[in-house]
């Protein structure tokens, strides 16, 4: 093969249209992701880019939005249960996971009711 695939550079997330609040509250209050600019050629589509780690997560809106129920990103986080407790406070849905390979894990839904998964490690 004379090309190799190096990594993910972001992953996008689709939510209806005027999503860009309750998205900036989740992704950026709620899980502390550090909003990024767009580029300026993309802005009129809506939506809003932060930063996790090296990779992007990019909220798109879709016109006949349907939230993702399957598919998801799945977050390496640092302290999971914290995690859980802030997204309980704020009447998050949990779903409890049976830990796989090392990681302890549950998932939950964004503003929208896109699955996302969230893991941590075992030591």
């Amino acid at each position: 093969m004379r090309f190799s695939l190096k990594g993910i550079d972001h992953i996008q997330l689709a939510a209806p249209q005027g999503c860009e609040e309750q998205a900036r509250k989740f992704y950026g209050v709620l899980l502390g992701l550090k909003e990024i600019p767009k580029p300026e050629n993309l802005q009129k589509r809506g939506g809003c880019w932060f930063i996790c780690g090296d990779q992007e997560i990019h909220i798109g809106v879709q016109e006949d939005f349907s939230p993702a129920k399957k598919a998801h990103p799945g977050f390496v986080v640092e302290n999971l249960e914290e995690l859980k407790i802030n997204l309980q406070q704020c009447e998050a849905p949990i779903k409890e996971e049976a830990p796989i390979d090392g990681r302890n894990r549950f998932f939950t839904e964004d503003p929208f009711g896109n699955r996302i998964e969230f893991l941590e490690f075992l030591t």
